[in-house]
């Protein structure tokens, strides 16, 4: 039987969030080690195993691989949720490519000073309900299928699923203009995988918190 991946991060989302959902989509059980210490972390670099100096570090069919977006394509051709041929594939690449360019916002706000966190939340709202949410609905329109790429699951649609549920923990009624990604919420979230994640218990991270930050900060010494 072949080992679980193992997945070397902070005890949080951040950029490994996506990766645990991929895998979860998937099916796959996986191991995690987190990264609380300094010393953890100078460990990795010394035993030669970031690449660049950076995690998400995920180890699996014998690779020690880093660089979210190289560990995000490689688990989603892996797992048969990359599309059928070329141009499936490069939708799918631009539909993730723009929930991560507005997850990544959401994920810095943690580390805004507190007189801009209020502020910021808005802009990202705003930027939700004005660039980005508006083309996932037309996508979804215009395709007048079940999911965005094809007529079959992939990666494009667990991750926009995770950025709506990441943008309503901002504003819980930022898709009430949006009836087709309402739909599309309530389909993907009872994918049987998908429901098991978003259950109590699963290996979801909650959003960032204040030790969440300080853990990130002491680790990385910034």
């Amino acid at each position: 039987m072949a080992a679980k991946p193992k997945l070397w991060y902070f005890p949080g989302r951040g950029r490994m969030e996506s990766i645990r959902w991929l895998l979860a989509a998937a099916g796959v059980e996986f191991e995690e080690e987190f990264l609380e210490t300094r010393e953890q972390y100078e460990k990795l670099q010394k035993d030669g195993r970031l690449l660049f100096g950076q995690v998400p570090l995920v180890e699996i069919d014998g690779m020690m691989l880093t660089q979210t977006r190289a560990i995000l394509s490689y688990l989603a051709a892996k797992y048969n949720l990359y599309g059928k041929d070329l141009k499936e594939t490069v939708r799918i690449n631009m539909y993730a490519d723009g929930t991560q360019d507005l997850m990544g916002m959401i994920m810095m706000a943690a580390f805004k000073p507190p007189e801009e966190k209020e502020e910021n939340i808005a802009l990202i709202v705003t930027k939700a309900k004005t660039r980005y949410f508006p083309v996932f609905e037309k996508i979804l329109k215009d395709h007048g299928e079940d999911f965005l790429v094809g007529n079959k699951f992939s990666w494009a649609d667990v991750q926009l699923l995770e950025a709506i549920l990441m943008v309503e923990e901002l504003n819980a009624s930022v898709l009430s203009d949006f009836p087709l990604l309402k739909a599309f919420k309530a389909r993907i979230s009872n994918i049987p995988t998908i429901k098991k994640f978003l259950q109590p218990g699963s290996q979801r991270k909650p959003p960032a918190d204040s030790h969440y930050v300080d853990v990130v900060r002491h680790v990385l010494q910034f």
